[in-house]
């Protein structure tokens, strides 16, 4: 039993050092991930469907920018 728990021990603890060895962007891999349809804001249209989705569930209008409710309440 206590051969085994060694071996299993020992299998996790190299398992885990071979997982941590690739982190990070590789030099190579950094002009693709430079490109402008990679950037999280691409696309106009889903960032104003994003705001329009947002702002619809919250009940607020008018954008982040401005104060109060949908209530009137401001």
């Amino acid at each position: 039993m206590k051969k085994i728990f060694k071996l299993a021990l020992v299998a996790i603890t190299v398992s885990q050092a071979v997982g941590c060895a690739s982190l990070g962007v590789q030099p190579w891999e950094r002009d693709l991930l430079a490109k402008e349809e990679m950037a999280l804001n691409a696309e106009g249209v889903d960032l104003g469907l994003d705001d329009h989705i947002y702002f619809s569930k919250e009940a607020t209008s008018g954008g982040r920018a401005f104060a109060g409710g949908g209530c009137g309440c401001n």
